[in-house]
């Protein structure tokens, strides 16, 4: 007997699914995996919307966020490979062309990120200055320690300055990811920013142009999409969140959080990432940290650290009191903590900002072949 005249017996008698069945079958198989995206999106924003306040923004809370994005990421592209044949169809390849083209603007704001964190790099190599002049037991506290101590302090007040001020000039382009360091003899050499962006860029503009045009898939498109559309918007609305994340926290080149964020409450993952929002907007807007160049927690912790020595500083009069070395000592016993904090965060941060520019790199070079539009990759 022919092969195709077994399987058509064999499908009539029910030992094989006829097209229908099997049509049926890939709709709840897609179906199930659709549900599951949105659960699983829900439950790990809930998790880091559940972090104790003073977790918040800080580079433990950063690294979790950029995880669960890269999780969420993962599963999204999955989602995509295993609908390949459908996205080139209206209304998706709309869909996931707006995917494509706002993840060129998350590019950008990555590369503005990792030269904020090349930027606290310097920050920490001037308090190891002032730690290395202090940190002596072996013998007393003289004049020429704390003339470094002051000159150092002086050095991070105008290096912290200028990262504040960036978004008025930009001296000179940095690198992007993968490219070789230069030597930079300055603090404002640091204010420069990536080959692949302009002096004239803006992380404020590039988020508010970011946040324009969400509109939430109407329930026609659901339908004739069979929910990969709903999946788009989803991951499109936290690469939203997640950049704007990033920028809230680090230094980068023009700063500014003031976005058109709103999302229906139908979505499971609204209420964590809306509230998420909504805390770190709270963080922003607390006197100290209106006009920082940073809600990182440990950017505070520094602010904070350096404000007290210099107090201290000043208060100095030699010969040193034992009170008042007893002082001294607290201070940069606290100035230590902070860098080890910074010390072993920011190189573990800056590799998982990394991971994200080449995650997004990735399936943006997927999602262009699926369209058929290689040639025209931004990468």
């Amino acid at each position: 007997m022919p092969a195709t005249d077994f399987f058509h017996e064999a499908s009539s008698s029910g030992f094989y699914p006829d097209r229908d069945q099997l049509h049926s079958m890939d709709s709840q198989a897609r179906e199930l995996e659709l549900e599951a995206f949105q659960k699983h999106v829900s439950e790990r924003f809930q998790d880091l919307a559940a972090a104790q306040a003073d977790e918040l923004l800080s580079v433990a809370w950063v690294r979790r966020l950029l995880d669960i994005f890269l999780c969420c990421l993962e599963e999204f592209k999955i989602i995509l490979f295993n609908n390949k044949g459908n996205l080139n169809k209206p209304p998706m390849d709309r869909y996931v062309s707006d995917f494509l083209e706002r993840s060129i603007k998350a590019l950008d704001v990555c590369n503005a990120i990792r030269d904020g964190i090349e930027q606290m790099k310097q920050w920490q190599k001037i308090l190891e200055i002032i730690i290395c002049a202090l940190d002596n037991t072996e013998r007393n506290f003289g004049e020429g320690q704390f003339r470094r101590v002051k000159k150092a302090l002086v050095d991070l007040a105008i290096a912290m300055l200028e990262e504040k001020d960036s978004s008025s000039t930009v001296t000179q382009r940095n690198r992007s990811f993968g490219r070789k360091k230069e030597t930079v003899k300055s603090f404002s050499q640091f204010r420069s920013r990536s080959w692949s962006l302009s002096r004239s860029w803006s992380a404020a503009k590039q988020l508010q142009a970011f946040s324009s045009g969400f509109v939430a898939p109407k329930s026609n498109e659901i339908t004739s999409t069979n929910g990969l559309s709903v999946a788009v918007y989803t991951m499109n609305y936290l690469l939203l969140f997640v950049m704007w994340s990033l920028v809230a926290a680090i230094p980068c080149q023009d700063r500014g959080l003031m976005i058109h964020f709103y999302v229906s409450k139908q979505f499971q993952w609204a209420a964590p990432v809306v509230s998420l929002h909504d805390k770190i907007m709270e963080e922003s807007k607390k006197r100290g940290r209106r006009n920082t160049c940073g809600l990182l927690k440990e950017i505070h912790d520094i602010e904070k650290c350096a404000r007290n020595m210099n107090e201290l500083t000043d208060s100095i009069e030699f010969p040193l009191k034992e009170e008042k070395e007893m002082e001294v000592k607290q201070r940069v016993g606290e100035l230590k903590t902070v860098y080890e904090e910074v010390k072993h965060g920011l190189d573990s941060l800056e590799r998982h900002v990394r991971e994200v520019f080449h995650k997004i790199v990735r399936i943006r070079v997927d999602g262009l072949d699926s369209l058929g539009r290689r040639a025209n990759t931004h990468d």
